[in-house]
């Protein structure tokens, strides 16, 4: 693949990730095994409330083929096929879900230097087309995304974006919801390695006039523990600590509580996984 300007979804993605990913509210157990041939296989558990859910995984990696399968306790099944290379600067992704088959699509993906396309092609009678396009390099790039129903012949979404990316920074603006809403998000590295960083996001939906501003970040205490938190408008506070306990293995506590209704009881998450 080339260094181009990435995917649409990329764009302000790294914000995303430090104000979301791994943060978990409810009770998660979640153990993977990873084996010399390239097959991973992952069992995870859920009590949110009073229902227990699970599902197992396996993913297998073969060149330039993965394949990855997934099964919970209420029988659904998702397997994604993801060729990398079928044909120069592609990659192609075949999503099947059983028994919600109307729910597969397949995706083409194509790179370049100075820019980026994506199709995705819902497998049913009446398929939804999403179309995105990026141009620019890898320090600053402008995209688009659109959603069409063939059913209504009607645009279901249009979204457009732009990120400015730099050594130790990067920022986002996107307008999106059909240009109901608009996010910007601004990322700040502290250190060299980038284990660190400060963000910031704001929000603004104008059909309602409502504000959402979120700050946040990351901090490696050490080369085995890292702590983040964020924290919002609204009185949304979420932490987390992760700390490696063994090579490969990941030990990651998290809670939530609303600061504006502190009488209530805050949540708490606790989430065990191995990961490569």
């Amino acid at each position: 693949m080339s260094k181009g300007p990435g995917l649409f979804a990329d764009i302000g993605k790294k914000a995303k990730d430090l104000l979301s990913k791994d943060y978990n509210s409810d009770q998660k157990f979640s153990v993977s095994t990873y084996s010399d041939a390239g097959v991973a296989l992952t069992s995870t558990a859920v009590k949110k409330g009073g229902l227990l859910t699970g599902d197992v995984a396996a993913l297998y990696k073969h060149k330039n083929t993965t394949f990855d399968v997934k099964i919970d306790t209420e029988s659904n099944m998702s397997a994604t096929l993801t060729f990398t290379d079928l044909l120069p600067s592609t990659k192609t992704v075949a999503l099947i879900k059983l028994p919600d088959y109307n729910s597969g699509k397949l995706e083409f993906q194509y790179f370049h230097y100075h820019a980026t396309f994506t199709t995705a092609v819902a497998l049913n009678q009446s398929p939804a087309i999403d179309v995105t396009a990026t141009i620019g390099t890898p320090a600053i790039a402008f995209g688009a995304e659109a959603g069409y129903d063939t059913t209504s012949g009607s645009f279901t979404k249009y979204t457009a974006g732009i990120s400015v990316t730099k050594p130790d920074s990067y920022a986002s603006i996107i307008l999106g919801d059909k240009g109901d809403s608009i996010r910007a998000s601004y990322v700040h590295h502290l250190d060299l390695l980038k284990k660190s960083a400060a963000v910031g996001e704001i929000t603004r939906r104008f059909s309602s006039n409502e504000n959402t501003f979120t700050v946040g970040g990351s901090f490696a205490v050490d080369h085995l523990t890292v702590v983040k938190a964020k924290l919002n408008n609204h009185g949304k506070l979420g932490a987390l600590v992760q700390h490696e306990v063994i090579p490969k293995s990941v030990l990651t506590i998290s809670s939530e509580v609303d600061t504006k209704a502190l009488h209530k009881n805050p949540r708490f998450g606790l989430a065990i996984a191995l990961k490569p």
